[in-house]
């Protein structure tokens, strides 16, 4: 059985066995097959990946050599090992396509698969007013993060793609969780951890959002206007930008003490915006 973790580091075991070549490129190969699991990835695109452009002259069989380095490390894996159902052992795993080639996990674990579900289940948590649930899902779906997605991979353009869109998910996530964390009435909880990703990512205004609700339900309607204030003067600085209009509309609602301000539900009125991104 083979286990993929994407999520920080590059984790490919067969068995409990690391099959992750040092080598750079047959890392980035691994890599991009590991972001497909289960899926035939293309020969044009593992050679994209790779030379970016620039393949050599013998690009199919070095392509050949890189597979066969990383079917050798299965194969070492194997050794001892049940391979029932790999009647080709580290071929059955490493399976070669027309067109392509596939990493069959036999039924093992990916983690980006199981963040995706768990994220799932707390956004239809959330949906239905199950905030607990909901901040409980999201929580596991962000625990499964050991650091940048493939952060000690050299990654090519479609690696770089795949990286950036792991990441743009796991911050919706967590915008998430800190939405429903907030509809539960944990602004003090949360304030410390809202008051480092704000000052970690001062263009993010979801987050700048919720930090100015958390101050604000905290009883700091004075730093949560400032927020906005340090918000504004980074996006014209920076991007030559205003706050979005819901945001400038939830700065409107706490000088005027809206009530709805205080309400737990945060999908209406003036706070569309902790919906946003």
């Amino acid at each position: 059985m083979m286990d993929i973790g994407v999520l920080g580091p590059c984790r490919v075991t067969q068995g409990g066995t690391s099959v992750v070549p040092t080598a750079i490129k047959p890392r980035k190969a691994l890599a991009l097959l590991a972001l497909h699991p289960d899926r035939v990835v293309s020969v044009s695109a593992l050679i994209e990946e790779l030379w970016d452009g620039n393949p050599p002259r013998s690009v199919q069989t070095t392509l050949q050599t890189y597979i066969l380095q990383i079917r050798n490390m299965i194969g070492a894996a194997l050794i001892g090992q049940s391979q029932e159902g790999l009647p080709m052992g580290a071929k059955s795993v490493l399976v070669t396509k027309t067109g392509g080639y596939l990493l069959d996990t036999q039924g093992g674990t990916v983690d980006a698969l199981e963040a995706d579900r768990l994220a799932g289940a707390g956004h239809r948590a959330l949906e239905s007013g199950d905030h607990a649930t909901a901040a409980a899902r999201f929580r596991q779906s962000l625990a499964l993060w050991r650091g940048q997605a493939l952060v000690d991979v050299q990654v090519g353009p479609l690696l770089e793609a795949e990286v950036t869109r792991l990441e743009e998910s796991r911050m919706s996530i967590l915008g998430q969780r800190i939405e429903a964390d907030l509809n539960l009435g944990r602004h003090h909880e949360i304030l410390g951890e809202l008051a480092g990703l704000a000052a970690q990512f001062p263009t993010y205004e979801r987050l700048q959002a919720q930090l100015m609700l958390a101050l604000y339900r905290s009883g700091r309607r004075g730093s949560a206007l400032e927020t906005y204030h340090k918000l504004r003067g980074t996006l014209n600085q920076e991007l030559g930008l205003d706050p979005s209009p819901s945001v400038q509309e939830l700065q409107q609602a706490m000088l005027s003490d809206a009530p709805e301000l205080e309400r737990e539900s945060a999908g209406a009125g003036p706070l569309r915006m902790l919906r946003a991104g």
